[in-house]
C-alpha cells in the first residue's frame, strides 16, 4: 500500500492518508467513538474523477473499500480495518435555484449547511435532525426528519443523483435516466456505487416555525404516551413530533434544576404558520398533566434542526437498536415507561417518532424505502462519554427492543447496526429484497460497496 499514491495516478488531487502519517490517527476517526478501525489508506477526494480515480484503484486492489461523507453511519461502516476509505468530505458544494426551487448538493455536505443555504431563501429539503450529519448516507437510506409529514422523506424530493459504479462508470440517476437505479437508490443506501451529487426539490418553510420541546417528569410518561397517542390521531401534516425520554440534558435552555432528572418530551415542529400550530399544540399543553417545561415557540427552523446536536456530540460511545410499530398500544407505553425508568446514562436515550402524512402518502412501490405504512418508527440509543458504562447501555438498549419485540413490524435500514441479513430483509420485504438483489448484481456484482447494510448480489 506504500505505493497507493501512484497507483492512484497523477490526476488524483485529493489528499491521501496512511498509518503513520501525522494526521492518520485524527482522520480515522468517525462519529461513534466505539468504532475504532484502521484502514490502510484513505483517500480524499476533491471530485468526481478524484472519485473515479479511487473506486478503479478499490476494484483492483481488492481490499475492503468504505466510503464516508459525515461518517455518522450508526455501526461506523464508514471506517474499516486494512482497507481503503474512500472520503468524500471534500466535496461540500452547493448551488440554489430559488426560482425552479431546487438545489444540487456534492456527496460531503453536512445537513446544515445544506439548511443554512436554502433557509436563505425560505426553502428547505425534508432531512434529519443533527445538523453535522451528512447528507449522502442519509438521502440513501430514506432521509426522517422535523418535515417529513408535511413534504415527505429526504428521497420523496430527490430528482436526481449523480453515482460513480464499481466499474469506475459515471452516471445520472433520475425518473428519466437509469430509473430502475433511482428507484433502488431512494432507500437501497450505498449498495450500488459511490453518488457524488444530489439535485433535490425545494419547499417553503419558515424561516420562523413552531417548534420546540415540550417536558414532563418520567412518573408521567404513561399518561403523556396516552395523551399524545389520542392527540396525534387527528393532527394535520404540517405536525411532525417525537417521544423522547432520557435525563434533561444540561443544555442553556434546560433550568439548572432540571439538568440529570428523568423526563419524556413531546418534540414538535410545526411547518404552516404559528398561529395554527398554536391551536394545534393546545390539547397536548391543556389535556394532561402540567409540563415542567414548555418550549415550543417561534424560532428559526435552523435552530429547530440544531436542537438536537449537544445530545449527539462526534467522539461518544453510541450503540442503536431499532424497530418500527404500527401504533403506541397499551403493552408498548408500559414497556416503554418501565425500561426508561432504568436508564442510567445521562447521554441514553429513545425517541419515538411519529410517521404517517406525507411519508405514507407516495406508494410503497415506488421507491425501495420499506416501512411507509408504520405508525412510528423506535430509536433506542445507548450511549456514554466512553468505555466506561458502555456494556451497561448497550445491553440496556437490547432489552429494550426485545421487550418491542411482539410489536416490530420492520425496521429502518439507517437506524440498524451490524445485525446481519435478516435484519436487512427485514428493512425492505421479501419483493423489494429480491428486486434490490437484481440491481446490485447490475451494477456492483463483485459485492465491491459491501461495507454497508448489504445487499448482496442475485446469483
Amino acid at each position: 500500500m506504500t505505493a497507493a499514491p501512484a497507483a492512484l495516478g497523477p490526476s488524483f488531487r485529493g489528499r491521501l492518508v496512511q498509518p503513520g502519517d501525522p494526521t492518520y490517527d485524527e482522520d480515522r476517526k468517525v462519529w461513534n467513538g466505539s468504532v475504532d478501525r484502521s484502514p490502510a489508506l484513505i483517500a480524499y477526494c476533491t471530485g468526481v474523477a478524484d472519485v473515479i480515480d479511487a473506486v478503479r484503484f478499490a476494484a483492483e486492489d481488492g481490499r475492503p473499500v468504505a466510503v464516508r461523507s459525515g461518517g455518522h453511519s450508526f455501526p461506523g461502516q464508514s471506517v474499516c480495518d486494512d482497507g481503503i476509505v474512500i472520503d468524500l468530505s471534500p466535496m461540500r458544494g452547493i448551488r440554489v435555484d430559488p426560482q425552479g426551487r431546487t438545489a444540487r448538493a456534492q456527496a460531503g455536505v453536512l445537513l446544515g449547511e445544506l439548511d443554512r443555504e436554502t433557509q436563505a431563501f425560505g426553502l428547505a429539503v425534508p432531512c434529519g435532525i443533527v445538523t453535522h450529519t451528512g447528507l449522502a448516507g442519509l438521502t440513501l437510506g430514506g432521509g426522517i426528519g422535523w418535515l417529513m409529514r408535511k413534504y415527505g422523506l429526504t428521497i420523496d424530493q430527490l430528482l436526481s443523483v449523480d453515482l460513480v459504479t464499481a466499474d469506475g462508470s459515471y452516471l445520472k440517476a433520475s425518473e428519466d435516466e437509469n430509473p430502475d437505479l433511482f428507484w433502488g437508490i431512494r432507500g437501497g443506501g450505498g449498495n450500488f456505487g459511490i453518488a457524488t451529487a444530489f439535485e433535490f426539490r425545494l419547499n417553503p418553510l419558515g424561516p420562523v416555525v413552531l417548534a420546540g420541546p415540550v417536558i414532563w417528569p418520567m412518573a408521567d410518561s404513561p399518561r403523556v404516551q396516552r395523551l399524545y397517542r389520542d392527540w396525534i390521531t387527528d393532527v394535520p401534516d404540517e405536525l411532525t413530533t417525537a417521544v423522547v425520554h432520557r435525563k434533561a440534558p444540561p443544555v442553556p435552555y434546560v433550568p439548572v434544576e432540571l439538568h440529570g432528572k428523568p423526563v419524556v418530551i413531546v418534540v414538535c415542529c410545526y411547518a404552516g404558520p404559528v398561529e395554527d400550530g398554536q391551536k394545534v399544540l393546545r390539547p397536548l399543553r391543556e389535556g394532561g398533566p402540567t409540563p415542567v417545561l414548555d418550549l415550543c415557540e417561534p424560532k428559526p427552523f435552523l435552530a429547530q434542526q440544531a436542537m438536537f446536536d449537544p445530545s449527539f456530540p462526534h467522539g461518544r460511545w453510541y450503540y442503536f437498536k431499532a424497530c418500527d410499530v404500527d401504533r403506541l398500544t397499551d403493552g408498548i407505553t408500559e414497556r416503554t415507561a418501565e425500561y426508561a425508568a432504568r436508564i442510567a446514562s445521562p447521554h441514553t436515550s429513545f425517541t419515538i417518532y411519529h410517521l404517517g402524512g406525507a411519508v405514507a402518502d407516495v406508494g410503497d412501490d415506488a421507491t425501495a424505502f420499506g416501512g411507509r405504512g408504520a405508525g412510528h418508527i423506535f430509536n433506542i440509543s445507548g450511549a456514554t462519554e466512553d468505555a466506561e458504562g458502555f456494556e451497561q447501555e448497550r445491553a440496556w438498549a437490547r432489552e429494550l427492543w426485545s421487550a418491542l419485540a411482539p410489536h416490530h413490524t420492520g425496521v429502518y435500514s439507517n437506524f440498524l447496526m451490524e445485525e446481519g441479513e435478516e435484519r436487512i430483509r427485514q428493512a425492505y420485504g421479501p419483493e423489494k429484497y429480491r428486486r434490490l438483489r437484481e440491481l446490485k448484481r447490475r451494477y456492483d456484482p463483485g459485492n465491491l460497496f459491501r461495507l454497508n447494510q448489504n445487499i448482496p448480489p442475485a446469483e
